[in-house]
């Protein structure tokens, strides 16, 4: 109880991000808890789940804190001059995200957002557009939910067990136009979204090392703090030597965001019901939603409008872009050795 008075106490001085319960307790992510608040946004404003969604409507954007305030400018001032673009991206909302991803150290979290400025400019997530990576989304393997969470969060749906192509290039192309568009649907208070990954249908087939490891890599370093929760749905045992594999690659904060939940299991159907409205959410994830599934026709017109909407009328694709959608499906991900290494707990991560 000391233990969590103190980190209460710092909860509330830094009113930087929600209390990790799991820390305190040692919380096992193979295990499901019921407890709402570990997966609460990062203002402690939003944190309450007693809190009536009018008062938090009507409850203004958090500041950082005066602390806080002081090594965004430090950041800042390490980071030097930058282009328009860069210092667009470079708001005290993006900063305080790379400050918490490196425990509030200024010289790491400029370091960190300095190779995330390199990589947008390289990588140019802003210009995919749907048309590029319109074929990846063909089977709704990820997909933008119609609903959000009860925290106003964007929720992405994703089903592995629905990959249809074997680029790697193509498949980390596809995922972060999914993470821009969530991003850019994001309520002006929050800044993290919830992920859906359904299991069903899942086997060894639809797994591959080579894009975990580049996802991992990805998220993690341009789009820290972005992951507010991610449910793991039914997951079979099969997955598990898998996710022990791919365990070494994440850090604790993004380990104690995993939530494994399953359907014949009370207290996951009741860390369900904290986060979503049952009426909104999918039947897939044991909502009363019949009307949700994926239809690739509406939800193609759906992201042309996205598209419309925040981008303009525009087609064009960046030479970056175009060396991607030349990408070859020869690109195959991992051999048959590997997967077998895998269902053993026997591959070495530690390659690259």
């Amino acid at each position: 109880l000391i233990l969590l008075d103190r980190n209460l106490k710092r909860l509330v001085r830094s009113q930087f991000y929600a209390l990790s319960i799991s820390k305190v307790l040692g919380f096992d992510p193979l295990h499901t808890t019921p407890i709402s608040f570990l997966i609460a946004p990062i203002q402690v404003s939003s944190s309450n789940k007693n809190m009536s969604s009018d008062s938090k409507k009507s409850s203004e954007k958090s500041l950082p804190p005066e602390e806080y305030l002081n090594k965004i400018n430090e950041v800042r001032t390490l980071l030097g001059p930058l282009n328009e673009k860069s210092s667009e991206y470079c708001s005290d909302a993006t900063i305080t995200r790379y400050l918490a991803a490196r425990n509030g150290h200024v010289k790491k979290a400029a370091k960190m957002l300095k190779e995330t400025l390199k990589w947008r400019m390289q990588y140019k997530p802003e210009e995919i557009r749907w048309e590029e990576i319109a074929r990846e989304a063909e089977t709704g393997k990820i997909y933008r939910a119609n609903c959000t969470d009860k925290y106003g969060r964007t929720v992405l749906v994703m089903r592995p067990s629905s990959q249809n192509t074997k680029s790697p290039k193509g498949q980390i192309r596809f995922l972060v136009y999914c993470m821009e568009n969530a991003i850019l649907n994001l309520p002006e208070d929050q800044e993290q979204m919830v992920w859906l990954i359904d299991f069903q249908g899942f086997n060894m087939s639809h797994i591959s090392v080579k894009v975990s490891r580049e996802t991992a890599h990805v998220l993690q370093e341009h789009y820290p703090e972005r992951l507010g929760c991610a449910i793991l749905y039914n997951p079979p045992k099969v997955f598990e030597p898998f996710y022990r594999m791919v365990k070494p690659f994440l850090d604790a904060k993004t380990c104690s965001k995993v939530k494994f939940v399953y359907s014949d299991d009370d207290l996951s159907k009741k860390l369900l019901e904290d986060l979503f409205d049952v009426e909104q959410l999918e039947v897939a994830f044991g909502g009363k939603n019949s009307d949700s599934s994926f239809d690739f026709e509406k939800y193609a017109e759906r992201m042309r409008e996205d598209d419309m909407k925040f981008f303009g009328n525009t087609t064009t694709v960046s030479s970056t872009s175009a060396d991607h959608l030349t990408s070859s499906d020869s690109e195959v991900s991992d051999s048959e050795k590997d997967k077998e290494m895998i269902k053993n707990g026997t591959l070495d991560t530690t390659k690259t």
